[in-house]
């Protein structure tokens, strides 16, 4: 083979567009699905259920996009509501009114007859387009941030000024490692906390573990490490719940928090601001 210098204009030059089909076969059957929904001035409870009876898989994409919500999302707020039962076709054939039950609390049947019966002008393709690209992860950001925020406002109640938020602490040895709230500083960390929610920022349960774990290798061992975080989510993936609170356990975490658990949360940043003369 010949051997030549390549320039840029030359690649730039046989550039092409990828493309590439956005539905695969699960995507065209939910679109067959709505495709041969009925339409009604209005929907019931009934009519929600049978969304689901053909393929359940596929009703349950339909109701997500009915409902303008990720999968994790319908997966978490219907598993709620179904609790101790499981999300699948057994419990709507053997336990059909509590299912019905469950769609009629996340307001599907209206959220069908809305979407159903909606008018639509040139604008509203767009604005669809913007939520489900740069709104997925707005969403996602915000989620997180709100927890950030949430965390903050306590610690700052507590600690006043006395504190340096999404910062890059000093650990051992040279070490260093980021947190969302050192206490009273970076440079000298008395107390370091992080607060983590999941499906925020795109981020899964295994990196809130890891996180975790960076945190505590950095850290001096004598340091308290406070985890505050949140979601239902974790309710499906208790496995690496079992971690963080293994590490609890083990003393690498003092203690973790959820925003219930805010008064307790208080109470103890107030005795470790005592213990501490902060």
């Amino acid at each position: 083979m010949q051997i030549i210098e390549q320039k840029l204009e030359d690649i730039t030059a046989a550039l092409t567009t990828l493309e590439a089909p956005w539905q695969d076969e699960h995507a065209a059957q939910v679109v067959g699905l709505l495709e041969n929904l009925p339409v009604q001035t209005v929907y019931t409870r009934e009519d929600a259920a049978k969304l689901f009876a053909g393929n359940f898989r596929e009703g349950f994409t339909a109701a997500q996009l009915f409902l303008g919500i990720s999968k994790d999302e319908l997966q978490d707020k219907l598993g709620a509501l179904l609790t101790p039962l499981t999300i699948g076709p057994k419990t709507l054939t053997h336990h059909r009114e509590a299912f019905l039950a469950a769609l009629d609390e996340l307001e599907l049947p209206g959220a069908m007859t809305a979407a159903v019966n909606f008018k639509p002008v040139w604008s509203d393709l767009l604005v669809e387009r913007l939520r489900s690209g740069r709104g997925k992860a707005i969403k996602g950001q915000k989620r997180g941030r709100d927890l950030e925020d949430f965390t903050e406002t306590l610690v700052r109640e507590v600690f006043g000024d006395q504190f340096e938020s999404r910062c890059q602490f000093t650990g051992v040895g040279g070490q260093s490692g980021k947190c969302d709230f050192a206490i009273p500083d970076r440079h000298k960390p008395m107390i370091l906390i992080e607060a983590k929610g999941y499906g925020a920022t795109g981020s899964k349960m295994t990196d809130v573990v890891g996180d975790a774990n960076k945190i505590i290798a950095a850290k001096r061992p004598d340091i308290p490490f406070i985890l505050v975080t949140d979601g239902i989510t974790w309710i499906r993936r208790t496995n690496d719940l079992r971690k963080l609170i293994k590490l609890q356990n083990e003393g690498s975490i003092m203690r973790i928090y959820t925003t219930r658990m805010a008064t307790q949360f208080v109470a103890d940043l107030r005795q470790l601001k005592a213990e501490y003369g902060l």
